[in-house]
């Protein structure tokens, strides 16, 4: 599985947090140990909450190892697989060289390491399952106009579906509201409908939410459970005029799963949604 410099980050906060808490000091109490360790003297109670809150992305070695030192790492082992994991946290994603588009590149590089990946989807289709040219329609209905840019955006979106080919690809599930289908660009819309039935296997399931459904716990927005082998999970939801929140804290992604629950319960079966999907496409054909 790809290396997530995001996912390091989120482990290595927690677990200097956790190893904070148990050594019984609170931030300002552990930064006053700190400052009386470290040559520098640069610690202070704010510069330990940047850290456990991953506001300072790349923790120094030296750093590191006073922080080690003042919650009693004393075994050679572990200290040393500390120092791993920042050194693999303080690594650039794939996606680094498009960051003058992307923004922080978080959602992605989250994303490329999650084992479960599960979606509603309310205006668009699933990034991960758009056709090159449906990426393409809804990037230039955005108000992308440059082409160059165009070009490169779908070639994030595009580089974003490999993981679905790895051996280890996480498992799909996507929840489509049929608001999504009708904005279909119709020059495209054969081709994405077409590959939605023929991408879908046991690990990956699409499923329609049908417009008959009224009123449902979904309508407010698009957003993304993604779930991890290792590690807590998180939710991606979408914003109005780009970007999204990530959303880490386990009560409001228990709240986030509940939707989805309902939502889940209110679509079309997956093989009804296959057969909607095969239905939809012989009108286009």
């Amino acid at each position: 599985m790809a290396s997530s410099p995001t996912l390091r980050r989120r482990r290595l906060a927690r677990q200097l947090l956790r190893l904070r808490e148990e050594a019984g000091l609170t931030a300002k109490q552990a930064a006053a140990e700190a400052k009386r360790k470290a040559p520098d003297k640069s610690w202070f109670e704010a510069k330990i909450t940047r850290i456990e809150t991953r506001k300072i992305l790349k923790v120094r070695d030296a750093d590191l190892q006073v922080l080690l030192d003042v919650y009693g790492v004393t075994d050679l082992e572990q200290r040393e697989a500390y120092r791993r994991l920042a050194r693999e946290a303080a690594n650039s994603g794939w996606w680094y060289g498009y960051r003058d588009i992307l923004g922080a590149g978080t959602y992605i590089d989250l994303e490329s390491e999650a084992s479960r990946i599960r979606t509603y989807q309310v205006q668009h289709l699933p990034g991960l399952l758009q056709t090159e040219s449906y990426a393409r329609a809804m990037i230039r209905a955005g108000g992308v106009t440059s082409e160059e840019e165009i070009d490169r955006r779908v070639e994030v979106r595009i580089m974003r579906q490999h993981l679905l080919s790895r051996s280890d690809a996480p498992r799909l599930w996507a929840i489509i509201d049929e608001t999504a289908f009708r904005k279909l660009p119709r020059e495209v819309a054969a081709d994405q409908i077409r590959h939605l039935v023929a991408v879908q296997k046991p690990s990956l399931r699409v499923q329609v939410l049908p417009d008959e459904v009224g009123p449902h716990a979904g309508m407010d927005g698009s957003f993304v459970v993604l779930d991890f082998e290792s590690d807590p999970s998180a939710v991606y939801a979408e914003q109005v005029g780009g970007g999204g929140l990530l959303v880490e804290d386990p009560e409001q992604i228990t709240i986030y799963e509940t939707v989805l629950d309902h939502v889940q319960a209110s679509a079309l079966s997956v093989a009804d949604s296959r057969t909607w999907l095969e239905d939809r496409l012989s009108q286009l054909d």
